[in-house]
Formats: structure tokens, C-alpha cells, sequence
């Protein structure tokens, strides 16, 4: 297992045959797609990348990317740390070939003659394991002055329900 900073750029086949163990880190800076919706850009993503061939000999990579990241809770508009955690297990093919006859369970990653990414791949899996409304827990989070039911003003007229007219049809029994 190499414990160094992540290459940006590695031949998967290659590592799969050796059954190469990728440990290292990543700034989060570094990440300019994943940085767009957070609040801060301080910190390192924790990578973890297994190449191995699987029984029908496909290439296959398993990727645990963890990473802590500082939104604005949509509830009370505050700062949240949200601990990020994404694990996948990829089958290498190369381009425009047949995936049937790969197992359930596998990410399809369709590969050319280029390098593989690994930079583009991090930012992908942790953009998509991102919260679409993140917030904090709802013991923990500080609702926003005036979030409760607000009070009429003096100035407000009461005005009738237009359907009360329609409850007092429904409970007459001529009708």
C-alpha cells in the first residue's frame, strides 16, 4: 500500500495486475467543483483506492473517500460541518463496450487509451454524495428570529372565507 499524496493521473489496468493499494490525501482547495456550493475550502479529503481483476478478470477499483465539509444549514442559515463519506466500487471498461455481461453492483467507468483522473473522479464521487439541502440535525439546529408563526398586525382586515359558504351547504341536509 503507497501512503503518499494521490497521483493525479494513474493507469488502472496496470495498478489492477500488480493488485496496487492507493492511501493518501487530497486538498479540498484543489477541488474547485466541490468547492462551489460549500463555505469554506479548508481541509483534506481522506482517499483510500484498491486496483484489483475480479473473477471474469475486469478491472476493478474500489474507492472510500471521506471528507468534512462547512455548508449553510437551509433551517437556520448557520454554518454546519457535515461529515462526507463515499465508497464505490468501479469496473474499468474501455469505451463504447458491452457492460452486460458485468455483475451487479459495479459503477460502470468508461476508459480510453488516456490516464485515469483520479482528481476529477474524487471531485465527481464527492459532488454527488453531497446533501441536496444540507442542514443540521433538527435538535441542533437554531431556528431563525421570526421563524415561528407570526402574529397579525393591527393594520390587517379579518376577511371571511370565501368556502365557509361551501361547509354550510355540506352539513344542510337538503341539499
Amino acid at each position: 500500500m503507497l501512503n503518499d499524496p494521490i497521483p493525479p493521473h494513474v493507469d488502472p489496468r496496470k495498478l489492477a495486475d500488480r493488485g496496487v493499494s492507493l492511501e493518501g490525501t487530497l486538498q479540498l482547495a484543489d477541488l474547485e467543483r466541490l468547492c462551489d456550493p460549500l463555505s469554506d475550502t479548508v481541509g483534506t479529503v481522506q482517499a483510500k483506492f484498491n486496483f484489483e481483476r475480479d473473477e471474469q478478470k475486469a478491472v476493478v477499483i474500489h474507492t472510500d473517500l471521506s471528507v468534512e465539509v462547512k455548508m449553510v444549514c437551509q433551517r437556520c442559515l448557520e454554518l454546519v460541518t457535515l461529515p462526507i463519506h463515499s465508497e464505490t466500487t468501479y469496473a474499468v471498461v474501455k469505451e463504447g463496450a458491452n457492460t452486460q455481461s458485468l455483475p451487479k453492483g459495479y459503477d460502470v467507468l468508461e476508459l480510453g487509451e488516456d490516464p485515469l483522473d483520479l482528481q476529477a473522479l474524487v471531485e465527481e464521487e464527492l459532488l454527488l454524495a453531497l446533501p441536496i439541502v444540507p442542514a443540521h440535525h433538527p435538535e441542533e439546529c437554531q431556528q431563525p428570529a421570526g421563524a415561528d408563526e407570526p402574529e397579525p398586525s393591527k393594520d390587517e382586515v379579518t376577511r371571511s372565507n370565501p368556502f365557509s359558504v361551501l361547509a354550510q351547504l355540506k352539513r344542510d341536509p337538503n341539499v
